[in-house]
């Protein structure tokens, strides 16, 4: 156990120091919990072992920086530590790795009176004309001691100039002085701070850490406990020590003697008891076995039951946030026995006797995850509502009107994998070649008629464009618009196929063939599209289209008839804007565009063309 905070009359009982305030001038006031018990040397800081191993060490190897961050939530030991850091160093037998707690300055220190150690609040003084007062008071040697240490609480809450008002001090401050700066926000400090100071984290107190420092006060007070009230403390402080010892502070006010408890059976004149129905009290949550049943109904998704059972446990003096609170911890342990989590992480034990780990298997994750859900979303409505018990009644029904939703999400999976096990129907087979918004796009397919069988010896040998399906038995004529057809096919194909594909001046059927003239002026882009490999992606292609495989053949076609040529106006009178609309028109300089996603800026006319003023895109 640990010693309280030395003081003139520590060696005295609890109870006795306590019975004197008020007896006189000279009797020494009452202090709380949270200040007679504040830890006095490393080893009693509690769930900070990293932290006092590396201040101690430092000190130890006489490697002590000039600024320190201390961070952290609040009640976790930032500022105990930073006092027990500066009277190991001002210890008069230090520096040592653990103070001595007995000389005058080891004192004076603990009681906030050691000249030389100043704790300044930035909350209340955050500007830039208290930095500068103590810019100028960091040039002063120490008066007593080796050091001169700065404590700075809340550092995060000085303004931006007052920062950088300290900012060259924090970095070279003069050899005397130290400083420790605390936040519980140190994303608010800037960057220029940070890295002028070495960080300690300090974490959150663990419920079992707590729960045993608690322990060690109530029995240091002389009070005793009842079973499972100090774990019920633990889990309300959340991680902060201070929080919890100032809640027994307020349960040690209200301390019943044990013979009132047990109904006389307890030692004569009774111990002063602390019971779980005033921790409930104090902490406005319900009994557990209010909590068991209300979990029981809403599993059971009986409305009325769990109505009645948060009835009972507001009756009773619970808050209806406390009551949601202690459902929602209910249920996250049965979310993690869901997943399979088991062990310490499993805190709320068997409230009212329902097995929380056998409802969370019952229930499955998704069920358990909507739940979670809707009590989050009712604390923060109550948060803001003067309407908690309504809400706190419409989040018990919700919770029991809630669907099964594991057994949904195995119901669609189910149906997903007989749908993907369905053989694929042949008309609803789609070409990958084909882009979707072509084909949406594109006229629906005209189901093709049947003719008279012919010869099958006759034309079924392949094209100069790719083989095609051996002798079919019958032949089809294709009702699909050829232009149509030709177009999406060589779009699906992209880059040069489509400019190439557009010279074509006459495309039409013949029978189940599709015949595409391309002018004897456009050899480049015939040559193009008789290539093995883009001959059988259009064959594909069309396949996909028509709903069968078809064969199309190219054919020569006689130049257009030209008209009669035009006076061009000479280069000098074109405008730039002119030259970029037609240089944008031209099939290269729009694939030029497409493909490095370029754009026109300036048209100048070839250096080698004189007479037609043809442009040269830039």
């Amino acid at each position: 156990m640990t010693a309280p905070e030395a003081s003139p009359d520590s060696d005295r009982p609890a109870p006795e120091r306590a019975a004197t305030v008020g007896q006189g001038a000279a009797a020494e006031a009452y202090r709380v919990v949270a200040r007679r018990y504040r830890p006095q040397r490393f080893d009693e800081l509690v769930g900070q072992e990293h932290v006092a191993r590396g201040l101690s060490g430092a000190i130890a190897a006489g490697r002590v920086g000039h600024a320190y961050l201390f961070t952290g939530a609040r009640g976790v030991g930032k500022t105990s530590a930073a006092r027990i850091f500066a009277k190991a160093l001002e210890c008069e037998r230090g520096p040592a790795a653990e103070p001595c707690n007995a000389c005058d300055v080891c004192h004076a220190i603990s009681a906030g009176q050691d000249v030389d150690v100043i704790e300044i609040d930035a909350a209340s003084n955050r500007g830039i004309d208290e930095i500068r007062q103590l810019r100028q008071n960091v040039a002063v040697r120490p008066a007593r001691g080796r050091f001169k240490i700065y404590i700075v609480d809340e550092v995060h809450m000085l303004t931006r100039e007052a920062f950088n008002a300290l900012l060259k001090t924090l970095e070279e401050p003069p050899a005397h002085v130290k400083f420790v700066l605390c936040t519980t926000e140190p994303e608010k400090l800037p960057i220029t701070i940070l890295s002028r100071c070495q960080r300690f984290d300090f974490l959150t107190v663990d419920d079992d850490a707590i729960e045993r420092r608690l322990s060690q006060i109530a029995e240091a007070e002389r009070v005793a406990v009842e079973d499972g009230a100090l774990r019920l403390i633990a889990r309300r402080a959340a991680g902060s020590m201070r929080d919890s010892q100032s809640l027994l502070e307020q349960l040690l006010g209200c301390a019943v003697p044990s013979a009132a408890v047990s109904g006389g059976g307890a030692v004569s004149g009774g111990v002063p008891t602390i019971t779980v129905a005033e921790v409930h009290g104090i902490l406005g949550t319900g009994r557990d076995e209010s909590i068991g049943r209300l979990v029981a109904a809403i599993a059971a998704r009986d409305s009325a039951a769990g109505i009645a059972a948060l009835d009972e446990a507001i009756a009773s003096g619970a808050d209806p946030g406390g009551v949601l609170e202690q459902v929602l911890a209910a249920f996250r342990d049965s979310l993690l026995a869901s997943v399979g989590v088991e062990g310490r992480l499993l805190r709320q034990g068997r409230p009212g006797g329902v097995d929380l780990e056998q409802l969370g298997r019952s229930l499955g994750t998704e069920t358990i995850l909507a739940m979670l859900q809707i009590l989050d979303h009712a604390l923060s409505r109550m948060r803001t509502s003067l309407h908690g018990t309504a809400i706190a009644e419409m989040a018990v029904v919700r919770l029991s009107r809630l669907e099964n939703l594991d057994a949904i999400a195995v119901a669609v999976e189910r149906v997903a994998a007989a749908a993907a096990l369905e053989p694929p129907r042949e008309q609803k087979k789609k070409n990958p070649l084909i882009p979707a918004a072509a084909a949406a796009s594109g006229p629906a397919l005209v189901p093709v008629i049947d003719e008279p069988a012919r010869d099958p010896a006759v034309d079924t040998g392949p094209t100069d464009c790719g083989p095609v399906d051996p002798a079919p038995p019958r032949s089809v004529v294709v009702t699909r618009d050829p232009v149509e057809a030709w177009r999406a096919a060589t779009a699906a194909l992209g880059g040069l196929a489509g400019d190439f594909a557009a010279t074509a001046t006459v495309v039409r059927w013949n029978e189940d063939e599709l015949e595409v003239a391309i002018p004897a002026s456009a050899a480049a882009a015939h040559s193009f599209l008789a290539r093995p490999e883009v001959a059988s992606g259009i064959g594909e292609a069309l396949r996909g289209i028509v709903g069968r495989k078809v064969r199309y053949r190219l054919t020569p076609a006689p130049d257009p008839v030209e008209a009669a040529p035009v006076e061009r106006k000479p280069r000098t009178q074109f405008s730039q804007s002119a030259l970029i609309r037609e240089a944008m028109d031209h099939p290269l300089v729009a694939h030029a565009r497409t493909l490095f996603d370029a754009t026109v800026r300036r048209v100048e006319p070839a250096a080698s063309v004189s007479d037609d003023g043809g442009p040269a895109a830039e």
